[in-house]
């Protein structure tokens, strides 16, 4: 038995990757960690016209709060074993410029984009070093070029690079491989919040992010983890 952890499973690219990960049917059980159960539910039910639902586990957090992460993990281990797969996705972004950025706003964005794919990797990985298996965590282009206005998120979309690159090398003794992609824009929420100008019908969607994805988290793959791997589109005219 195989099981698949999942984050930000309630829209967009996570949504997205769920139903597409079930339909290649890559994992036996997978995890759907998500603080909306509604879209929690929504999610299981379009991952259900492919595996059964009975393998589609759902769990509610906000993993704003570390301090949940470490039992969630515990809890997901003791009921679905072997943990196999890590997909961090889960992302917030509050877009202000340096003279309105509150601490209390940097602080969450780091807390739902570093710190909470930090936890949630040191908790998985204390399970998965018996067997390997595969961590992917979602960062950003924002991550890796200037972005004004975007203080908390492009940095903390760094730092999840960064952090993702080193624990490539430290975690390979245990056959542990760590991917990390940096979408370009894609028309989520978040980017509606980044861009709320922007026609979204003229960007990447999430499905296209989801495909790539799922190539990097198919057990076979064994050559593309390590590095940062940018997923673009070129933009309708």
């Amino acid at each position: 038995m195989t099981t698949c952890v999942i984050t930000g499973i309630g829209a967009g690219i996570g949504r997205a990757t769920a139903i597409e990960l079930a339909r290649r049917n890559y994992y036996d059980r997978y995890a759907l960690i998500g603080r909306n159960k509604t879209d929690i539910e929504h999610t299981r039910d379009l991952m259900a016209q492919y595996v059964p639902k009975d393998a589609l586990n759902e769990y509610w957090a906000d993993l704003s709060n570390t301090d949940v992460i470490p039992a969630l993990v515990e809890q997901i281990n003791n009921e679905q074993r072997n943990i196999s797969a890590l997909l961090n996705i889960a992302g917030y972004t509050d877009p202000q410029p340096l003279l309105t950025t509150s601490i209390e706003s940097f602080e969450l964005t780091y807390r739902i984009n570093v710190f909470a794919p930090f936890v949630l990797m040191r908790e998985c990985v204390k399970y998965m070093r018996q067997n390997g298996g595969k961590i992917l965590n979602v960062a950003s282009t924002a991550g890796m070029t200037p972005r004004p206005g975007w203080l908390s998120y492009a940095s903390s979309k760094a730092a999840l690079i960064s952090m993702s690159e080193t624990l490539t090398a430290e975690l390979a003794e245990y056959g542990i491989m760590v991917y990390c992609v940096s979408p370009g824009r894609c028309a989520t929420k978040l980017r509606r919040r980044l861009a709320p100008d922007e026609d979204p019908t003229t960007i990447m969607q999430p499905n296209e992010v989801a495909e790539v994805v799922c190539n990097l988290i198919n057990p076979e793959e064994r050559c593309l983890d390590g590095q940062n791997i940018i997923i673009r589109k070129q933009m309708k005219k």
